[in-house]
């Protein structure tokens, strides 16, 4: 009982309160360039055309990226590798990114982003678990055997029709939970730097570091022994971290 009903300092709590704790926006290198994603205002669309050349243009940009710059897909479950760091022709939420610039301050890379011009095909969407189980389509992913049902998977443990016949009383219902995000102070962030032996290092304010290791090397088709992934301080995360984001891909 030396512990429980005690008042402990925190392991990092002096670094925090006094400022020293760097978090991953927090880190500059030298030389150092910003990344700035374009994102999809559409829930569901396809790209018909995508034109980056007034963005390139823009004194300041070093480079710009869209889905064709990265055609393998990622994902952390083995069944789910359907996603892209940018998106190559089909947008599938509103936020979607669908191209990236990187310039020499955010600033500037923020401006850029204003110049990309994108025309989309809006298509109808899928709202619901109804709507995914009565519609074929519109197909949110094509690879589906189902329409837009991802995997069709049953549970049961033990004998199920005994046990309801032995309880006392049987009830059915229909749960619904309403929409909720994990919102940390800290957001989303990440920083790589690639050394002069093309050794990759990603500083980033994920929970989930093994998994972005992964997932690097397949995008870039990169030996992992030559990426190097850094989980620095989060500023909050509930699990909200616990993905892998396109930023991480494309910075």
């Amino acid at each position: 009982m030396k512990v429980i009903g005690k008042p402990r300092r925190r392991v990092d709590g002096r670094a925090k309160v006094t400022g020293q704790t760097r978090f991953a926006d927090d880190i500059v290198l030298p030389r150092m360039l910003h990344m700035k994603l374009l994102r999809s205002p559409h829930a569901h669309a396809l790209i018909e055309q995508i034109n980056v050349e007034h963005a390139r243009e823009l004194p300041g940009v070093h480079l710009v990226l869209t889905g064709k710059d990265f055609p393998v897909t990622f994902g952390i479950l083995p069944v789910t590798q359907d996603e892209y760091p940018l998106a190559p022709e089909h947008v599938r939420y509103v936020g979607d990114p669908v191209a990236a610039v990187v310039a020499r301050d955010e600033q500037t890379a923020t401006q850029a982003l204003d110049l990309i011009e994108v025309r989309y095909r809006v298509l109808d969407t899928i709202s619901t678990p109804e709507e995914a189980l009565a519609k074929a389509e519109p197909r949110i992913h094509a690879y589906s055997e189902r329409g837009n049902i991802h995997r069709l998977q049953a549970f049961e443990f033990g004998n199920v029709d005994e046990a309801f016949a032995g309880s006392d009383h049987v009830f059915e219902d229909l749960f619904f939970y309403e929409g909720n995000t994990h919102l940390p102070i800290e957001q989303h962030a990440a920083l790589a730097a690639l050394d002069g032996e093309g050794k990759l290092t990603l500083w980033s304010s994920t929970q989930v570091p093994h998994y972005v290791h992964r997932c690097l090397a397949r995008v870039l088709r990169v030996p992992a022994s030559q990426i190097r992934v850094i989980a620095c301080p989060n500023g909050g995360g509930f699990g909200g971290k616990c993905d892998v984001c396109n930023h991480e891909m494309v910075v």
